[in-house]
């Protein structure tokens, strides 16, 4: 059950949620926009963050979206960049310059700049669904079942 009903603004349950006030789910969701749509990584990677954090943030929502992380471990970008996702989520606090570096071995600035604000906006987006309570029943972009990927 949601902890809050619907708003009258958006369209996807999550949207319901944050749609109380119209201007920050207009915000939120231009911001969405620029993170997915305006940067030099590419799609494939911010997908596999995403779905990274989803089975790290236990949000049900995120998890069936798109199920577990589905990438080749030779993309050594994708696999550096899910790794240090999944650190952020665990331990942000744990993070040094050596993971910073090794970064920079295979991301620009711009792209490390770019990778961080991404993780830090789909963690607390994810953890916003899982708050909510948003489940399985209200992905309506759902590819899996719950059941098959836990």
């Amino acid at each position: 059950m949601k902890r809050l009903k619907p708003s009258e603004n958006g369209f996807t349950p999550f949207e319901k949620q944050i749609g109380h006030n119209k201007f920050i789910l207009e915000c939120w969701n231009n911001l969405d926009e620029s993170l997915w749509h305006k940067t030099s990584l590419n799609q494939n990677l911010l997908e596999q963050i995403r779905r990274t954090l989803a089975f790290e943030n236990k949000c049900e929502y995120c998890m069936v979206k798109g199920g577990r992380p589905n990438y080749n471990p030779n993309n050594i970008k994708v696999s550096i960049a899910c790794a240090f996702a999944e650190l952020f989520c665990k331990d942000h606090f744990s993070i040094s310059d050596k993971h910073f570096n090794i970064l920079k071995e295979y991301f620009t600035d711009k792209e490390i700049s770019e990778l961080c604000t991404f993780i830090a906006f789909v963690q607390a987006s994810q953890k916003l669904g899982k708050i909510f309570n948003l489940s399985e029943n209200d992905q309506l972009n759902a590819v899996v079942k719950l059941k098959d990927v836990l």
